[in-house]
């Protein structure tokens, strides 16, 4: 049997789910994309604003520190300048402004020759009768007025900023200073609030002086080292606050917000690394990604139920399309629900093929000719019958038979008996074929049947069973006759009607080639 493979063709729900799945991809790839883009820039923005914002605040609070240290100092230094020689004063003075301010790590009194006479706390081990030239005394005595040093290193080894007023009395004469100094690596008031949050968890922060020196940050074995320029950090050398993203030498990205303290000049910078940024967005990402799968998948099933509602009506209809020329098809047709405009358009129309189809069968019925000696369909209404299926593209299959050694009946037994064979033969193949299936006698002893909509397991059992009921009937006076039989499709075998018929000519060639009384 000649095997025809159907090639597959996309049905409309496949073709639906097809575009669907495409779409929501290409719209989930580009949100995944879209969504990281976004969501890193943002958070970049808004983590350089808060860095700046935090900076700011820091340097404002420092600030107003500075300035009520130098309240607090002023007006001791009024007080002191009204009895400087009081040492009970002087004492309990350096004491009170050590203790109730909390600003202070020491304070100390200096005269003008540069003693220290009196100091708190009393555990410091100081000298008043030796002249103490350390930089911030030296340079409180030299200015004779309101002085924040720069950090600078103690004899004690420690890195100290000191804070002072003159003392001058009742006349304007100046008698000395008062100052406090704040240990930067120690605890204090404003190194507390230099270290804090407020509420800003993940970022780090550090303080320069005018030096570029590190005086304050979180690791304190970074406290005393300078920063380098080159290090990428000219703006905050040039602008009193803002934020930038930072590469360092080492190749790590940061975000820096800064801003400067008016009182002292330094720079609170507060500093995120963003690494630790984007490990906060790509948990947004993963999140969102989810929440986007969930409703990809989501969109597929509905898609998938709506898919089957669109496309069922139609797949009936497009399977009923190709059975008009069956006698039940109208009411197989009235069984589809038109659930939308089209279907109901389509089936309206195939209602209409159906029924003219129907009335063109009946109308060749009765006026085609047919061949008068075996009452089969001849050669024109084969034709008629090949252009019907062609304009309604009705897929059938071409059965072209041939009397086996036709010619030795003629002429051993005369064309009579021929005649009687031809007739009998054409009543075996009414009986073994199906109403709706054409049988024609083309000429001579050749004869075609036309199968329609009827797969290729079908057509080759239903020529087989032809086959084998000529061969078991046998003919009086002639005995056993045999056909063969060659077989092909439209359109798969062709397109083209007469390739279609030729094609099942040289396949019934091939079996006489063989040996006859076969099918092909």
């Amino acid at each position: 049997m000649r095997q025809v493979l159907l090639a597959p063709r996309l049905n409309l729900r496949s073709l639906i789910l097809l575009l669907t799945v495409l779409s929501v991809t290409c719209l989930f790839v580009f949100a995944l994309f879209f969504v990281n883009y976004t969501v890193k820039e943002r958070l970049i923005d808004n983590s350089l604003a808060l860095n700046a914002e935090y900076s700011s605040r820091i340097a404002a609070h420092t600030n107003y520190q500075f300035e009520e240290i130098l309240k607090n100092l002023r007006f001791s230094a009024k007080l002191l300048g009204q009895d400087f020689a009081s040492a009970s004063l002087r004492n309990s003075e350096t004491a009170r402004l050590k203790s109730q301010s909390g600003h202070f790590n020491s304070v100390f009194l200096v005269d003008r020759e540069g003693h220290i006479i009196s100091f708190f706390p009393t555990s410091l081990k100081i000298d008043s009768k030796q002249i103490h030239k350390t930089l911030g005394i030296t340079e409180s005595l030299k200015r004779k007025q309101t002085y924040i040093s720069s950090p600078y290193w103690s004899s004690t080894k420690r890195l100290i900023v000191i804070i002072s007023e003159p003392v001058f009395d009742t006349q304007g004469q100046y008698l000395g200073f008062i100052a406090g100094t704040i240990y930067l690596q120690s605890k204090n008031l404003v190194s507390e609030m230099l270290a804090s949050k407020y509420g800003y968890k993940k970022n780090y922060t550090y303080v320069m002086d005018d030096q570029k020196r590190i005086i304050f940050h979180a690791d304190t074995r970074k406290i005393g080292q300078k920063v380098q320029v080159s290090d990428g950090l000219t703006p905050m050398l040039q602008q009193q606050d803002g934020a930038f993203r930072l590469m360092n030498g080492q190749g790590i990205e940061s975000l820096i917000g800064f801003s400067h303290i008016p009182s002292v000049n330094w720079i609170v910078v507060s500093q995120q690394p963003i690494d630790e940024l984007f490990a906060q967005a790509n948990s947004i990402i993963i999140n969102v990604s989810i929440g986007i799968t969930l409703f990809y998948f989501f969109i597929f099933f509905v898609v998938w139920r709506l898919s089957g509602l669109i496309a069922l009506p139609l797949n009936h209809l497009a399977k009923m399309a190709s059975m008009l020329n069956q006698p039940e098809i109208q009411e197989k047709i009235n069984r589809i629900d038109p659930v939308y405009f089209e279907v109901n358009q389509f089936k309206n129309s195939l209602m209409l093929s159906s029924q003219n189809f129907k009335e063109k069968i009946d109308e060749l019925n009765q006026s085609v000719n047919t061949d008068p000696l075996t009452g089969l369909y001849n050669r024109r209404g084969m034709k008629l019958f090949l252009e019907e299926f062609v304009r309604v593209r009705t897929e059938f299959a071409v059965l072209a038979v041939d009397i086996d050694f036709f010619k030795k009946v003629n002429d051993s037994y005369g064309h009579d008996k021929g005649d009687i064979v031809l007739q009998r033969l054409a009543r075996l193949m009414k009986y073994h074929f199906r109403d709706n299936d054409i049988c024609c006698r083309s000429g001579g002893e050749e004869f075609i049947i036309l199968m329609a909509a009827s797969d290729p397991i079908t057509v080759f059992q239903a020529a087989e069973r032809l086959r084998k009921a000529v061969e078991i009937t046998e003919i009086e006076e002639i005995g056993i006759v045999t056909i063969s039989i060659g077989i092909a499709y439209w359109p798969h075998s062709s397109e083209d009607v007469e390739e279609v018929l030729k094609m099942a000519d040289q396949q019934l060639y091939q079996a006489k080639r063989e040996g006859r009384n076969c099918t092909r």
